[in-house]
């Protein structure tokens, strides 16, 4: 959780009158950039997701939120629930702040064996754990104003009770002591905790989610080390029969094209320390959004991961008005193995199938300079695009508008890099590092081109190689980009495209 750029507004009465308390209004729907087909707050303030865990058929969102203006604030707990991970229900707030604090990131699980004793009648226990920022004693200068605590609920999610003892993890001395992401071990049978302490991981050790003791640190020597490392993750995924644990840490600023970005670990982990394979540094998204990203839990073998849509160098200044913030789109996550190495791919996750309406598939295009992809009326966000070809050479695809707004994404041969260029996009006038290039290694190999883009009113979620390269960018055009171009580079004229599909997407609002 980054309190970078801490900028307190009144209540604006007037924008919370205009919302409906559940359910999301007409309103929303027709906002300038207010995406279609992402998570959104129905009003005010959002930032990283938190407390994501799968129960009973619900999938459980919680997140950053101040309920009381569009800029960064006093952290609660939003709340929403989702059967498919597609369309979400928006509840009552979860978690308020209190005398301890405001309510930070964290996590939470299902306490099956009810280790933390808070079951009663036979309820299994859901228990968040979360931090505790206590803004008079940042203010005071202390050092230990973040602590851990833990609320618990028996109806399913549905309300929650902070625990009295809280907290339950006390600060050391440490600035920088948050973001509890837990998770049972079950060839220890305890619960470990994966906290992020200033720029390196901390490991701490529980029999019952109450009790904590330090097993290992993580970091020091390892990984980027441009800012803060937040929001982390531990879990294991298997390879062809090998179990690999993953370790995701957010870090801010330092990402490759800028403030903040998530990066990831592969290595195994003994129940007290984790190994790396290598002292690599990787990333998740090389986009410029896709920030405090973490994983559900109680989702057995599949890991579905999601992040927020914005960053820290711009985020209290996008110019949406009654909202802002957003996630990303959901993803699952897999290794593959590339010239001998284990990688985390991404993709989107296939519920996200369900939104599909009639698509328009062409194939064998020979592209001999600037074609129009989608032949016919004009688009409409959101969309989706694949293309195939037999050969990966330079391109460019061009989303635009009537108004000259561009969004461009390429790719470039000498560098093998893929990029995205958002310089014409729209609104850039906001920040100065706002129109910036962004580039991404190409990771996969071999000769063939494969991509899979989502486009909403105001965001690009671009894979590329089966989810091996990802970037996530938003963008904020005069109106919604409504056509798209392909060009092939200077050299490449005769550029075969095997396969396009063009899918228009169902407002999940």
């Amino acid at each position: 959780m980054s309190i970078r750029n801490k900028i307190f507004t009144p209540v604006l009465l007037g924008i919370l009158l205009s919302y409906h308390v559940q359910g999301q209004s007409v309103q929303t729907k027709t906002e300038k950039y207010r995406p279609q087909i992402h998570f959104t707050p129905q009003a005010h303030w959002m930032n990283d997701p938190n407390g994501m865990v799968y129960y009973k058929g619900k999938y459980h969102l919680f997140y950053q939120h101040f309920p009381g203006g569009n800029k960064w604030g006093p952290m609660h707990w939003g709340h929403a629930t989702s059967a498919d991970l597609v369309h979400w229900e928006h509840l009552p707030i979860a978690l308020y702040p209190d005398s301890l604090g405001y309510i930070f990131s964290g996590s939470a699980v299902v306490d099956e064996q009810n280790t933390s004793g808070f079951g009663k009648d036979g309820k299994v226990p859901l228990v968040a754990i979360f931090t505790h920022h206590d803004p008079k004693g940042e203010k005071a200068g202390r050092n230990d104003f973040q602590n851990q605590s833990l609320a618990y609920s028996l109806d399913e999610g549905k309300s929650w009770t902070k625990y009295a003892g809280n907290p339950v993890l006390r600060n050391p001395g440490i600035v920088d002591f948050r973001d509890p992401k837990v998770m049972w071990y079950e060839a220890g049978k305890k619960w470990i905790m994966t906290l992020a302490t200033k720029d390196r991981i901390t490991f701490y050790a529980s029999p019952n989610l109450k009790e904590w003791t330090k097993e290992s640190e993580f970091g020091a020597q390892e990984g980027g080390h441009g800012g803060v490392w937040e929001c982390p993750d531990l879990f294991p995924l298997k390879l062809e029969g090998k179990t690999y644990w993953v370790l995701i840490v957010n870090i801010n600023p330092g990402a490759p094209n800028g403030g903040s970005g998530g990066q990831y670990f592969i290595g195994d982990f003994d129940g007290k320390h984790f190994m790396p394979v290598d002292n690599k540094t990787r990333w998740l998204d090389y986009g410029t959004d896709d920030y405090a990203g973490i994983t559900w839990s109680n989702t057995g073998e599949r890991k579905i991961f999601m992040g927020w849509m914005n960053n820290w160098t711009y985020a209290n200044e996008v110019p949406t008005s009654s909202w802002r913030g957003a996630a990303t789109l959901p993803r699952e996550l897999k290794l593959e193995k590339v010239n001998g190495e284990v990688l985390l791919k991404t993709l989107p996750v296939k519920e996200l199938d369900n939104i599909d309406l009639k698509s328009v598939s062409q194939f064998n295009i020979e592209v001999k300079d600037r074609l129009k992809l989608v032949k016919g009326p004009a688009l409409k966000s959101p969309f989706k695009l694949e293309l195939q070809a037999d050969q990966l050479k330079n391109f460019t695809l061009s989303f635009e508008n009537k108004l000259g707004d561009k969004l461009i994404i390429g790719y470039n041969e000498k560098t093998n890099n893929y990029f995205i260029d958002r310089s014409k996009s729209g609104d850039i006038s906001f920040n100065q590092e706002f129109k910036k290039l962004h580039t991404a290694p190409r990771i996969g190999n071999g000769k063939k081109m494969n991509l899979i883009v989502y486009v909403d009113v105001a965001s690009v979620e671009f894979f590329a190689d089966g989810g091996l390269t990802v970037m996530t960018d938003v963008f904020f055009p005069q109106k919604p980009m409504d056509q798209v171009y392909f060009k092939p580079g200077a050299s490449n004229a005769g550029y075969i495209l095997k396969k396009l599909k063009y899918t228009p997407l169902k407002s999940t609002l």
